[in-house]
């Protein structure tokens, strides 16, 4: 199969949020678009017959609108609508092994309302082996902020990053054509703190490892892209409120998720990624890796 980006619908204004901004995507990376549609009640295609006795004519004329919308904005990019008679989860699931990575749509500080989103996008997120974006919609509008009209944002992993996390987020400010920043979020330890503050010598060792352990990171990915413009931050709170804070002029944030199973719960996503999904100000792509 061809590559291809690859955006959950399911009939919100949400997914079609989604499916825009992977249409942006798509045509930058010069890849195609995929729209797919899941819902176990579909039926096998009759041989013939008219609109008014197809019961697929809802999901078939969903896709069909959505599709005709997004060739008519990027008439140079290949779009393809998939009807599949499957769980949602396992669909989407399913479409990411195969795709450059998977796009779904949410409403920005508000319950998870669609199909795509709390029984499905967390599971989806949590076990998906290649990146998920999830393109998150402020009340009342209708469409992201323009991939093209800020930076790319990569949350470095204070045990070290891995080559898929900043490979795609090197890869996508290059597509772009924008900046990329590199934030790494350390908390000050009990014993830096003072009655007065904090221990101005031991933040600035901090910060210092900090920025050396951020240069160590990249120089390898800034050799491999050298048209991106590259910058670092080393931010003195938590790792998690360290990347919220720094989606506020994002146009992408990438966040890693480490390919490992709990126990007893299975797949898990950490922390800060749970803190950017629910509170981030950008569309957020989760990448998985060793």
């Amino acid at each position: 199969m061809q590559p291809v980006v690859t955006v959950g619908l399911d009939g919100s204004p949400e997914s079609l949020t989604a499916a825009r901004w992977a249409a942006d995507e798509a045509e930058k990376r010069k890849l195609s678009l995929r729209l797919l549609h899941a819902w176990p009640m579909l039926v096998p295609e009759p041989a013939r017959g008219p609109s008014e006795v197809d019961q697929n004519y809802w999901a078939k004329r969903l896709v069909h609108t959505a599709q005709s919308e997004l060739q008519t904005r990027h008439p140079g990019l290949t779009v393809v609508g998939s009807l599949v008679a499957e769980d949602a989860r396992e669909a989407l699931l399913r479409a990411a092994s195969d795709s450059e990575m998977l796009v779904l749509g949410s409403r920005r500080l508000e319950t998870f309302s669609s199909y795509f989103l709390g029984d499905v996008s967390l599971p989806v997120l949590a076990r998906a082996d290649r990146p998920v974006v999830v393109v998150r919609t402020a009340p009342g509008k209708e469409h992201p902020p323009p991939a093209t009209a800020s930076r790319v944002v990569v949350a470095v992993e204070p045990r070290g990053s891995s080559d898929e996390l900043l490979d795609f987020a090197f890869h996508t400010a290059a597509a772009r054509g924008v900046p990329l920043l590199a934030v790494l979020g350390r908390s000050v330890p009990l014993h830096a703190r003072t009655p007065w503050g904090v221990d101005h010598d031991a933040t600035e060792e901090m910060t210092r490892n900090g920025h050396k352990e951020l240069g160590k990171a990249l120089r390898p990915w800034q050799e491999k892209y050298p048209g991106v413009e590259v910058s670092d931050s080393v931010r003195l709170t938590s790792p998690a409120k360290a990347v919220v804070q720094a989606t506020e002029d994002a146009g992408l944030l990438v966040v890693g998720r480490r390919v490992h199973r709990h126990p007893h719960t299975g797949p898990l996503l950490s922390h800060v990624a749970h803190a950017v999904l629910h509170h981030g100000r950008c569309p957020v792509a989760v990448v998985p890796h060793a």
